[in-house]
């Protein structure tokens, strides 16, 4: 998978429910996709984006080569989810972990996003270790399926889990040829206690931790998916 800024909880369930976890830093950026943003819920019940600013730089770069804009506020982003998330029940517990993310002194973006997941991974007990693509022996000129199997290859892989969203752009035929069953994460997630009636989904995981204790966050892991 690409990586992304404080993923949905669909992302940490992928992570949880895998032996190994590769994370793509030699793929292309969008500009369009939620690689450097994501969604949180303010305290008057909208959502409200937060983004990692970039430098300006070529459109075809690797996620790899890109860089944080040297204007960069932490301080303001920090500032934007705490004023979020002061009065929710697990602030205390859960903003030191933001804390972490936000203050890595890294600039390349890559590096900064690894670090981000394997902080929240840590704060949610998820052990499975995170590969990084690029440090694998395998052809990386490959693109999409090709390149998937030859890391399912390199890695001795009797399975490969996608998510939902994938449905369309892997055949279960061709990975059986390649002794790999396929499968794809359907993440089903719970509704939890926010500040509206009605429940906001898939937003950052930073508002399914500020609402739910580590326990239920836990059970949301192990439990709010299907594996078709």
């Amino acid at each position: 998978m690409q990586p992304y800024f404080l993923p949905y909880i669909g992302y940490y369930q992928l992570i949880a429910a895998v032996d190994r976890f590769v994370v793509y830093d030699n793929i292309q950026y969008t500009k369009k996709g939620w690689i450097n943003r994501n969604r949180i819920l303010r305290r008057d019940g909208c959502t409200a984006l937060i983004s990692l600013p970039l430098m300006s730089d070529s459109a075809a770069l690797d996620v790899r080569q890109r860089q944080l804009a040297g204007a960069f506020r932490r301080d303001k982003l920090l500032n934007q989810i705490r004023e979020a998330y002061h009065d929710a029940p697990q602030f205390a517990r859960v903003y030191p972990v933001v804390e972490q993310v936000v203050n890595c002194s890294e600039n390349n973006l890559f590096a900064y996003l690894f670090h981000s997941l394997t902080t929240v991974c840590t704060y949610l007990e998820i052990a499975t270790p995170l590969v990084v693509s690029s440090s694998l022996p395998i052809d990386h000129r490959l693109h999409g399926q090709d390149k998937v199997l030859a890391l399912c290859h390199q890695l001795a892989a009797s399975r490969y889990v996608n998510p939902i969203g994938g449905l369309g752009l892997y055949s279960r035929d061709c990975f059986s040829a390649n002794g790999i069953e396929l499968k794809f994460l359907q993440a089903r997630p719970s509704a939890y206690a926010q500040r509206r009636n009605d429940f906001v989904p898939a937003l950052s995981i930073v508002d399914v931790m500020m609402f739910n204790p580590l326990a239920d966050v836990r059970r949301q892991l192990a439990q709010d998916y299907e594996l078709l």
